[in-house]
Parts: structure tokens; sequence; C-alpha cells
């Protein structure tokens, strides 16, 4: 049977490092995902209300396709300036493309935002919103390290009616192949089973890691977005009022067009621990990074491979959710 990494975070895919910055008082933040070199990425978007940055830079008819980080903030649309915060950190660290004529280096953050202003924070900053600054203090903070729960891009989630909070999760594959997912769960759907106890995930978990064991049970055909009173009181039945974004990462070589397919799978995990997924409410957004450390062979042998390894980073992203929601929850 397979195993987590020895931390069961996405930073066991070497070569990344992942920090937070947490504004408990307005309740939210940041979480910047730093790649050691510029590494191939890929995107895919299914919410139908997305709020992103970078995204068509990582198309794979596009000329760059690549990452120096990867932001995911809370915010909407102001939290897109952590993603500015970020840029400048790195930059000041000489992280990114030489422009032409030198002096100033280009890093690419691509960024994704979950909805938290309605989530009885203290959002009365003014002019200044504290994302720039978050995004800064989160680069700073990088380490292989870090907590999961209700911190950083976390700390305002909610899944349904329940906290979000910030998961992550690892599969070590064999052969130096490991996958990884690291995600802030705002979804307007529930990570949770009827009885408000059992999450979907649970026939994914490893090691009692979201709480369990579970009792198995079969999943009840009834309606799949309940408690929509109380959901339109908290005012998530609203356009962009909700989110799951997040990132998978691999060790293996891929192609931009690659980890394209790696990030449309990785959407099966979501939707595996998350009922429903993808909705007119949410801006559902997955990231795909690969830190090149495998090669993989050519031909038929390379699309069974990257199937596996799709495969198990859609498994990590839903190991990822539930494990995030479980530590929200433990701390209230």
């Amino acid at each position: 049977m397979l195993k987590p990494g020895p931390r069961n975070l996405v930073t066991d895919v070497a070569g990344l490092l992942v920090g937070h910055a947490t504004d408990a008082a307005a309740e939210t933040g940041v979480t910047v995902v730093l790649c050691e070199d510029h590494y191939c990425a890929g995107a895919d978007v299914r919410g139908g209300a997305p709020g992103v940055r970078e995204i068509e830079t990582l198309s794979p008819e596009n000329l760059v396709g690549r990452a120096h980080a990867f932001v995911l903030t809370g915010g909407s649309v102001f939290g897109l300036a952590a993603a500015d915060g970020a840029v400048q950190a790195l930059a000041d660290r000489g992280v990114g493309y030489a422009a032409r004529g030198g002096g100033v280096s280009v890093p690419i953050v691509p960024a994704a935002v979950i909805f938290d202003l309605a989530n009885g924070g203290d959002k009365n900053w003014g002019a200044t919103p504290p994302y720039h600054a978050l995004g800064r203090a989160a680069v700073a903070a990088a380490a292989q390290t870090f907590e999961i729960g209700r911190v950083g891009g976390g700390r305002g989630a909610r899944a349904g009616l329940h906290w979000g909070g910030l998961g992550s999760a690892s599969l070590d594959l064999g052969g130096g192949l490991v996958a990884g997912a690291v995600v802030v769960n705002n979804a307007v759907g529930s990570a949770f089973m009827p009885d408000g106890r059992t999450p979907w995930a649970y026939p994914f978990e490893i090691g009692g890691e979201f709480g369990g064991p579970y009792v198995p049970q079969p999943a009840p055909i009834d309606d799949p977005l309940p408690d929509q009173s109380k959901l339109a009181g908290m005012g998530r039945l609203a356009a962009g009022a909700n989110t799951t974004i997040g990132l998978v990462a691999v060790s293996a070589d891929l192609s931009t067009a690659e980890l394209k397919r790696i990030a449309m799978m990785a959407h099966d995990g979501l939707s595996r621990a998350v009922r429903p997924a993808h909705t007119p409410f949410d801006g559902d957004a997955i990231f795909a990074v690969s830190t090149a450390r495998v090669a993989l062979a050519d031909g038929l042998e390379r699309a069974l491979q990257l199937a596996r390894i799709g495969s198990a980073a859609a498994d990590c992203l839903t190991r990822a959710i539930a494990r995030g929601v479980h530590a929200a929850a433990k701390e209230g």
C-alpha cells in the first residue's frame, strides 16, 4: 500500500516551500508556494466565478508556461494584491526573468483567490488592504514544514456551513515519484455527508489523517445542496462567494501541456471531497507544477505514467481537503 511522504505535505515534492501570513483580526490570509526554480506549470479552472491571475501565462500554446511561485489568498479581488507583494519580495531576491537592460527581475506568480469578505472579520481597511504586505510576509515565512487548518489563505474559508481551512497531503509512488497537494476549501458544497461528521473523502483516508477511521456507509441520494436557507443567510449563495483553490505538485518531468492534464484530473479529487463542486457560485481553480526530478519514458509508457501520476495527484487533493477541514474544526 502506498504511503504519504515524511511530512504528508505538498513539500514532500522536493523543490517546493510553503509560507503563510495570517491576519486574525480580518479573518483572512495568504499562502505562497515557492519554487526552487522556474518550474513548468499548468492550470485548470472549473468553477463558474473564478478570481485568478496569470492563468493564460500557463496555457500550453503560450510562450512561458512556467512559474516561480503561486499564491492562494483570501480577499476576493483585493486579495490579488498578494501576488504583487510576492512578486516584489521575489524580485528583491533576484528571482525571475532578467529584464532587458538589467537591474530588474520579473517573477511569474500565478494566483487564485477565495471570497472571505463576509465571514465576520474586520474588513475596514480603507485605502490600504493588507494583502500586498501579507504576500511579502508569506514569501518570507516559506519553509518545508507548515501548518494546516485556519491559517494563511484558509483562515477565513468555509466548507458549506463549516470552517474550510487549508489542507495538504502527499503520496510516495516509489522510484522518486512523489505527488502532493495544498488546497483552500471555501466551497458552497459540504465536505461532510448528511450526518455532519463523516467526510465524503473517508474512503481515501490514510492512517486516520482526518479523524477516522469511519464506518463505511452508502452515499445517500438526497438534496445535493442542503441547508439552502442557512447558506443564503450567510451570504454564500452569490456568484463568487465560494471557491476551492489549490495546487498539485509532482516530481516527474512533465511539460506544460501534460501539467494541464494533471490539473484537470486533480479536479476529480475536489469533486470526491465536496458535494456539490464546480457550481455557478464557486470559482474552483487548480494549478499543477512539476519539479522535474524524475524523467519518464516516451510513448505509451509515458501516457500510462501520466495517468497514474494524475490519479495520485487527485487523491492527494481529496485528502488535503479533508485534512484541512478536520484541522479547522479542531481549532473551532
